[in-house]
């Protein structure tokens, strides 16, 4: 399944916002994420709350398009539900 992200870099803590609609991007999950956005360190950080969140190994959880922006989209696994 795919799963469409606004990630937002640099928060104070790690924590899924909601559901919201973008006009760019249409319906995506907005999630704030404490890492800094260089070197892969929040596209990392993203990958490995999103794996807990959801309950499924980091492996589970691929970056699939939008690894220099803030909209990304990766690919979980079937039937997941954010916790």
């Amino acid at each position: 399944m795919k799963l469409r992200v606004r990630a937002v870099p640099n928060a104070k803590r790690s924590e899924v916002v909601g559901w919201e609609e973008d006009p760019q991007a249409g319906r995506v999950l907005r999630v704030k994420i404490a890492a800094p956005p260089t070197e892969g360190k929040a596209n990392a950080a993203l990958r490995d709350f999103l794996a807990k969140a959801l309950g499924v190994s980091k492996s589970q959880v691929r970056l699939e398009k939008g690894d220099t922006s803030r909209f990304k989209t990766f690919e979980v696994p079937d039937g997941v539900e954010i916790r």
